[in-house]
């Protein structure tokens, strides 16, 4: 998820309470708060690039796509998060007036790091299940073009393909769209650093 949580347990009216008034982003579950840790540059391009492609994509479609800062409550677990990107198709819902936290999300991408991956294939993955809407979670490589598509069946299993090359696409049946990895990985080397990745959610 991120850094350590705070020691102060809060209900989720006062996590939304102070979230909604901080500079920084915080996950929650449970009455703890998580710190969402920096994002490095490649993550910052990648992000850029999908939530560029996918957003000219849907331009004509009856979708809306939030990039990083839309929450999105996973009403089953409690859990507040704050997806690298997230399509919704239909009408959105929302937990309140507000407007800012998410209940329908009809896809979700996350961008993996060192830190974080293990979390955004498992536990983060378990919650995402739950949520009734989703019908499909992309997980999208910093140290090699990859994605791993996650579709849901009509028997509610998941299956999973692993997606290599920038020669490769994906297609996003859910949202009906079809992406190049190379427009992903737009000015992405490999070479470059990335043991420092750190970002979390």
């Amino acid at each position: 998820m991120s850094t350590r949580p705070k020691t102060t347990y809060l209900t989720p009216a006062e996590y939304l309470a102070i979230e909604r008034q901080a500079e920084t982003k915080s996950e929650y579950l449970n009455g703890e708060v998580f710190l969402m840790s920096g994002a490095t540059r490649k993550h910052n391009l990648i992000g850029t690039n999908l939530t560029r492609e996918i957003s000219q994509r849907l331009r004509n479609q009856p979708c809306e796509t939030y990039a990083n800062d839309m929450r999105v409550l996973i009403p089953a677990t409690g859990l507040y998060a704050y997806p690298d990107l997230v399509v919704v198709c239909g009408e959105p819902q929302f937990e309140d007036a507000e407007l800012d936290t998410l209940l329908n999300p009809t896809l979700v991408v996350e961008v993996l790091s060192k830190s974080a991956a293990s979390y955004d294939r498992g536990d983060k993955f378990n919650h995402y299940r739950s949520v009734p809407a989703l019908s499909e979670y992309l997980l999208v490589a910093q140290d090699e073009y990859k994605f791993e598509h996650y579709v849901k069946q009509s028997d509610d299993c998941w299956v999973l393909t692993d997606i290599r090359g920038l020669e490769a696409q994906v297609k996003l049946t859910s949202i009906n769209c079809v992406l190049p990895l190379s427009e992903a990985y737009l000015r992405i080397k490999m070479d470059e650093p990335s043991a420092s990745e750190s970002k979390a959610g």
